[in-house]
């Protein structure tokens, strides 16, 4: 019998590998750290990084959306970091705490067009 676990995120996720970068607003001189998204959703994204991020810690991040002219700006959140189990790698989740309408539009509007992932026994 499978355990199903209840999931807690308001916004679903689409699986996107587009250009991040991101620093922390606590070091504004700070030069930015860039990767790639793992995914992406309305309320933030998944990313792996070299460096360990403490949670809570709070990131001025920058997402390259296809077809929008500029990246999109948020404010972020750490809301949890894993060593991953070979290499020295994190994957880290975020939080966004702040985008002005216009960039949540363009997320929302690119999360939209990309194909979902398909449900097992779908």
């Amino acid at each position: 019998m499978a355990a199903y676990v209840k999931e807690r995120r308001r916004f679903g996720r689409i699986n996107a590998r587009v250009p991040l970068q991101f620093k922390d607003i606590q070091r504004p001189i700070e030069i930015y750290n860039g990767t790639l998204t793992k995914d992406v959703s309305e309320g933030g994204v998944r990313f792996t990084s070299n460096d360990f991020l403490s949670i809570f810690t709070r990131l001025f991040v920058e997402v390259s959306v296809p077809s929008f002219s500029r990246p999109v700006k948020a404010i972020s959140k750490v809301a949890w970091i894993q060593k991953q189990p070979r290499g020295s790698q994190y994957m880290v989740g975020l939080q966004f705490l702040d985008m002005t309408e216009e960039d949540r539009k363009h997320l929302a509007a690119f999360i939209a067009r990309s194909p979902k992932p398909r449900m097992a026994g779908a």
